[in-house]
């Protein structure tokens, strides 16, 4: 489309906005981008709907059909409750939970969803304050309800919030119902938007369902005697200014740990995030004031979770005695053994439990599964899709844990999404039990690569903002998918899948195989003959393209451990170099 062709669309879109359907703030906010003698805010701001991707709705806040406001909020609520009218006809009263977070206007939306789902004659619970998005899901199976929403845009920077749905089982909304959702709320006028809510049919819910999911959380422990020997275990935790500032300490208080150590400032509320420059555990920078709190105590553990806690970052000590930063790799496959292990110990294995990864996720994990006869599941991104294993296998098999490289984990089957708050009462049981068991953290880690195979793992985003970087990240996918590469550091490509067509290229047999899939995907994946594995995705919830690279080696001894991390590091900057990233 020409630029002049778009900018008449563009226009004549924003235009629109400027009837009386839309109150005065939002009227002038649009005049002023009319305005604008750049135009480009203008074209970000209209030139395509907001839509649902792996996270649900999320963008940047502001007027304008590709923004988060109260009208594509409104749009989407309406939608999704004129969905969950025709999908569950039959109920006498529908429900939803509805939560949010710390960001700018998280709680106006929430309220604003709240009285658009009461207007529709819909239930709604909210949450009294701001809480964690797995206490959502819980929430939503706890009260039986058919559908909750969460206002949250994760770990974006502060400009952004977001929407995330979720269904009757607790998890986030996948085909076919968020085609159908999507379909709905395309169908939305502005003037269809029921604001007026009806008060009786909002309840506002905290504390008793706090309690619940608390309770519920120590049934997952398996090591409660090892937690009571070292209850003084010192353990610093962030919530970096997000949902976690509460119901984190209370739920390792609740496990047994009494020597809990808080940031001061990063347990302000604070939807600025003004202490780091990106509230995402991933990124070390976010963790730095951990770190530091850390070693001014002499605590032996940091935990760090995402503006909605549902990330958990950790941080351990080495072999010197100094702090490193676990990747979400190395924290999946560290609770995978922990979890396999006890429960064989305590004779918890039944022959019916499995696990789950994603397809960018550590292969580890499914070596450390396997071996020990737990079946490993492999899904796309997103939790919704682990969840949706999870959903497809209730009653016939044992789910014990599952996650992503995005620091993502769940221990436990009555939350159907990832869980920063069990994953931290774990991670603090694990260093406990291998305490009791003579072994630091690091030197279990280091114990894991010697007995499973050693594994390296780097992410690297690639952030292309607005719609002129949409269209970057589309080249930059089609050239991968154009001239595939041969070799990875040396290493022969031996296997290529390509999950945009579901077909997969084995490039030995030279033959072509389909993907077993439930839908297609954007991913391009690359296997080399020496294990080596690189995914490209764009995120479907950030401005971004992303690249996971996994190297393999073997790890003989735990005094190996430092020479062999040097020499995958330099393997991975050569793979890095090949790849332009």
């Amino acid at each position: 489309m020409e630029n002049n062709e778009l900018l008449e669309q563009v226009i004549a879109k924003a235009k629109t906005w400027l009837s009386d359907k839309y109150d005065a703030e939002t009227r002038k906010e649009v005049q002023a981008l009319l305005d604008n003698p750049d135009k480009n805010p203008l074209i970000d701001a209209f030139y395509k709907e907001l839509e649902f991707g792996t996270g649900g709705l999320r963008g940047v806040m502001g007027a304008g059909c590709n923004r988060v406001n109260i009208y594509t909020v409104g749009a989407a609520t309406q939608g999704l409750a004129n969905y969950l009218l025709k999908e569950f006809a039959g109920l006498d009263q529908i429900k939803v939970v509805i939560g949010y977070d710390c960001r700018h206007n998280s709680k106006f939306f929430a309220d604003t969803v709240a009285g658009i789902f009461s207007a529709n004659g819909i239930k709604a619970y909210v949450f009294e304050d701001l809480r964690p998005t797995p206490e959502i899901s819980y929430a939503i199976r706890k009260l039986g309800c058919q559908s909750g929403v969460m206002i949250t845009a994760s770990h974006n920077p502060p400009k952004y919030n977001g929407y995330k749905v979720y269904f009757n089982d607790g998890a986030q909304v996948v085909p076919p119902h968020d085609r159908n959702i999507i379909a709905e709320v395309g169908r939305v006028k502005v003037d269809e938007i029921k604001f007026a809510k009806n008060e009786k049919l909002i309840e506002v819910i905290g504390e008793k369902i706090d309690n619940a999911f608390i309770e519920e959380l120590k049934t997952i422990l398996l090591s409660p005697d090892c937690i009571k020997k070292y209850a003084d275990l010192p353990i610093v935790y962030t919530p970096i200014h997000g949902t976690g500032v509460k119901i984190v300490p209370m739920a390792l208080k609740a496990a047994g740990f009494n020597n809990i150590i808080n940031v001061p400032e990063q347990d302000v509320v604070d939807g600025n995030f003004p202490t780091v420059k990106s509230p995402n555990p991933e990124e070390p920078a976010a963790m730095a004031m951990g770190l530091q709190r850390a070693i001014e105590t002499n605590a032996e553990l940091v935990f760090a979770t995402d503006p909605d806690a549902d990330r958990f970052g950790a941080g351990i000590r080495n072999d010197k005695g100094e702090f490193i930063l676990l990747n979400g790799n190395q924290t999946m496959l560290m609770l995978v053994y922990y979890i396999i292990t006890r429960k064989r110990e305590l004779g918890q294995l039944t022959g019916k439990e499995y696990t789950v990864r994603t397809i960018v996720s550590s292969t580890l994990t499914q070596t450390i599964s396997e071996k020990n006869g737990v079946e490993m599941f492999e899904c796309y991104t997103g939790f919704k899709w682990i969840a949706k294993v999870m959903r497809e296998l209730e009653g016939k098999r044992i789910y014990i844990g599952g996650g992503e490289e995005s620091y993502g984990f769940l221990a436990e089957d009555f939350v159907r999404d990832k869980d920063s708050v069990s994953a931290a009462m774990l991670f603090g049981e694990m260093a406990a039990w291998a305490k009791d068991n003579g072994k630091t953290l690091y030197e279990l880690l280091q114990d894991i690569y010697v007995e499973y195979g050693f594994s390296k793992e780097k992410g690297i985003s690639v952030v292309r903002e607005g719609m002129k970087g949409a269209e970057e990240i589309e080249a930059m996918m089609k050239n991968f998918r154009d001239n595939p590469m041969k070799e990875i550091a040396g290493s022969k490509v031996i296997l290529m899948k390509d999950f945009s067509t579901l077909k997969a290229q084995d490039l030995n047999l030279n033959e072509t195989f389909t993907l077993e899939m439930p839908t297609t995907s954007n991913v391009l994946q690359y296997f080399a003959a020496d294990k080596t594995k690189i995914s490209i995705r764009p995120s479907g919830t950030e401005p971004k393209i992303k690249f996971y690279i996994e190297v393999h080696d073997k790890l003989n001894s735990r005094a190996d451990y430092n020479a062999l991390n040097e020499r995958t590091e330099q393997k991975i900057a050569q793979i890095m170099k090949e790849l332009g990233v």
